[in-house]
């Protein structure tokens, strides 16, 4: 998914701050889904969306306005039912630079009881078209 830089998404030492970084990851990750029909109004429906244990970014390069960027999304591991998944993404600046590196562990939350669940087939439909990382591994 290619990026926009906003004059907004600066700090006051002119590179992109911290959690603009945090945001284009949720920002590929709903998009992704939305474009593989697991939009939100079917999560309302169906009473679950997702939840995070662990979200963590390692900033490589700066950011500057004017970069070219791009954020990629692959899985790393799941659980067969995909109750339990993590997820990678990778920042790319102006074509070939990493600039940074976000890891994200998930699960599905049941919106009415709010509790963890197995999610409904829906999701295995969509999770199964995220490209796999080439570290992927099924958990127990």
């Amino acid at each position: 998914m290619d990026v926009q830089m906003r004059w907004a998404d600066l700090d006051p030492n002119f590179h992109t701050l911290h959690s603009v970084y945090y945001d284009w990851g949720a920002t590929c990750r709903m998009k992704f889904l939305t474009d593989q029909g697991l939009t939100i109004a079917l999560m309302k429906k169906l009473n679950f969306g997702p939840i995070i244990f662990r979200e963590e970014c390692v900033f490589r390069k700066e950011v500057a306005y004017g970069d070219v960027v791009s954020i990629n999304l692959t899985i790393t591991k799941a659980k067969k039912n995909y109750s339990r998944w993590s997820l990678h993404h990778e920042i790319i600046k102006n074509g070939d630079v990493t600039a940074a590196i976000i890891n994200i562990d998930g699960a599905w939350l049941n919106t009415i009881e709010r509790k963890l669940f197995t999610p409904p087939p829906e999701v295995a439909v969509v999770f199964d078209q995220i490209p796999r990382s080439p570290q992927f591994v099924w958990l127990d």
